[in-house]
């Protein structure tokens, strides 16, 4: 049998022509593939410059003038070559002797962080704390303070648990609460009302190195007088509770869990 003869096969059609530009080039959109173009068509409009606006006349802008960099200086002398080339703004290697830094201010400090408390924990609720040397201990709560700690009291009187804070993590809050909302804690009782002031070491000379002096906390007037300010408002609200014996009883008594009780299973 005779080998059949190969039929020449006509190139593909292109829709776009070829159009010459300016210079006078020839910008053809050929066939990649089926149905895909080399050039898109803006893409094709840019390098045949349909974009362009005519008859419009280019305006040409000024050069603007060249600032000097240095400046040459006469120098008096006569081995020191007469002039000498001053840069009139150093480079960053040439520092001053000494250096002033501004310390920028912090955008959010830590003070100013939004708090959230758990919605159970509201002024008058009487809580559970877990953690700390009065743990196990029934407290009724004043207010949250600013920083998100917990302002709590036992009463004093009750249980022995004066003013502290406490974190909210180590608390449970029950059901019972007092009625607090004609009590208003006094202003200056806040975060800083809390700290410590650690009297300052003796001078190495003066001070004696075998005597041991340990710094002992001891409460001041202000802060005994505060206590008795505030206990007084909440055991008015603990006497004007419909169980206010109860709820005495309750906080005087200590929290303790025994075999098979669960905290998670019960109701406080």
């Amino acid at each position: 049998m005779a080998p059949k003869e190969a039929k020449a096969v006509a190139p593909a059609k292109t829709d776009n022509k070829g159009k010459k530009g300016k210079k006078g080039r020839k910008f053809s959109n050929s066939l990649l593939a089926d149905g895909v173009r080399r050039y898109a068509p803006g893409k094709l409009a840019q390098r045949r410059k349909q974009f362009q606006l005519k008859n419009v006349k280019s305006v040409k802008k000024p050069k603007k003038a060249k600032v000097a960099i240095s400046v040459v200086k006469k120098i008096g002398g006569a081995k020191n070559g007469g002039e000498r080339t001053v840069m009139l703004r150093k480079n960053k290697s040439y520092l001053p002797t000494k250096r002033y830094v501004k310390k920028r201010a912090a955008k959010s400090l830590f003070r100013n962080h939004k708090r959230n408390t758990r919605q159970s924990l509201k002024p008058g609720k009487v809580l559970i704390l877990l953690a700390g040397r009065h743990k196990g201990k029934r407290v009724v709560l004043l207010k949250v303070l600013k920083t998100g700690l917990l302002l709590v009291t036992g009463p004093f009187e009750l249980n022995a648990c004066p003013l502290r804070r406490i974190a909210q993590n180590y608390v449970i809050a029950t059901k019972t609460r007092l009625n607090l909302k004609s009590f208003k804690v006094p202003k200056h009782i806040n975060d800083r009302y809390f700290r410590r002031v650690v009297p300052k070491r003796e001078p190495r000379g003066e001070r004696d190195i075998f005597a041991k002096k340990e710094f002992k906390y001891v409460p001041s007037e202000q802060r005994k007088t505060d206590q008795k300010t505030v206990d007084a408002a909440v055991l008015k609200a603990i006497k004007a509770h419909k169980d206010g014996r109860l709820v005495t009883r309750y906080l005087k008594s200590m929290f303790s869990l025994r075999t098979n009780q669960y905290p998670h299973r019960m109701l406080f």
